[in-house]
């Protein structure tokens, strides 16, 4: 058996709690720790009252010193445009078919745009421009509206189909099935031909071959004739395998019957500088697609 303490008769100083005979000793705190403590808070005040600490309604109190990290920052960001503002007048003022001649003026065009199409870009096109469903794969060099280091400008620039740039490009496939341009078996026919035409196996050949005539007479007008396109309408090619929407039978039934209608917002204005368009063109040509420049 354990002997039990008696500390009764020990000289204790007790806070006169007692409990089930349980005793609260009266141990407080050491001065120093108690010190430090006060210190603390008295540095606590001075903190806020020195520096912006107390939120208000529209803003917190700016503190006796003045101290504002968004001025800070502010200040860094204009202190870094100043020190880019030679090369990116250089960049806005060069030739776009040019730039490529420039060593220095290639090498910050593509370091500046690749910044650039992270932050406007990626969003859509994805953070290594392979696009997705709807939005195109900038890394190959099937262009819907040109591949040239201009059209690319003026794409990024302009957007396409947007109501906000006058200069915007625009095309609009008609949706066949939806507005009753074509009945169902004309839709059925026409599916199955552009199938055939880009090398797929049609569901139904007979209706493949029936479709040649539907496409002839309602679809080559902007698709042309053999089915390649037409890049002055942003008409994609339908004889090859890529496919913004899909090339399976259901998806171009979808893409006939109800139209498709892409829309890509102007960069140029408020959105981006021109020097910050450039570099971002330059950036997408060089990503593995890019074609000569224009004449």
């Amino acid at each position: 058996m354990s002997d039990k303490k008696n500390h009764d008769d020990l000289d204790y100083e007790t806070t006169g709690h007692e409990w089930d005979g349980i005793k609260e000793y009266n141990k407080p705190l050491p001065k120093w720790w108690l010190y430090t403590f006060y210190a603390c808070i008295v540095w606590a005040i001075g903190y806020s009252i020195a520096y912006p600490a107390w939120p208000g309604i529209k803003a917190a109190t700016p503190g006796l010193l003045g101290f504002s990290t968004r001025v800070n920052v502010a200040k860094a960001i204009e202190a870094h445009e100043a020190e880019l503002a030679p090369i990116n007048a250089k960049l806005a003022a060069a030739d776009l078919g040019a730039i490529a001649d420039d060593q220095e003026l290639l090498t910050y065009a593509n370091n500046a745009g690749a910044a650039v199409f992270l932050t406007w870009c990626a969003q859509c096109h994805g953070s290594g421009a392979a696009g997705a469903k709807g939005y195109p794969n900038l890394l190959d060099d099937d262009w819907l509206w040109g591949g040239s280091i201009e059209a690319i400008h003026e794409t990024v620039s302009h957007g396409i189909r947007n109501e906000v740039d006058d200069m915007a490009r625009w095309s609009e496939m008609p949706a066949f099935g939806r507005d009753e341009l074509l009945v169902e078996e004309e839709i059925v026919q026409a599916v199955n031909y552009v199938m055939q035409l880009s090398g797929q196996t049609p569901k139904d050949t007979n209706a493949a071959e029936a479709g040649a005539e539907v496409f002839e007479i309602n679809c080559s007008g902007c698709h042309m004739e053999d089915g390649t396109g037409d890049r002055y309408q942003g008409a994609p090619n339908l004889t090859d395998a890529i496919w913004l929407y899909g090339g399976d039978y259901d998806s171009l039934y979808q893409t006939v019957y109800n139209s498709r209608f892409g829309v890509m917002p102007p960069m140029g204005g408020a959105e981006l500088s021109e020097a910050e368009i450039r570099a971002v063109a330059t950036y997408v040509h060089g990503l593995g697609g890019g074609e000569a420049s224009e004449d």
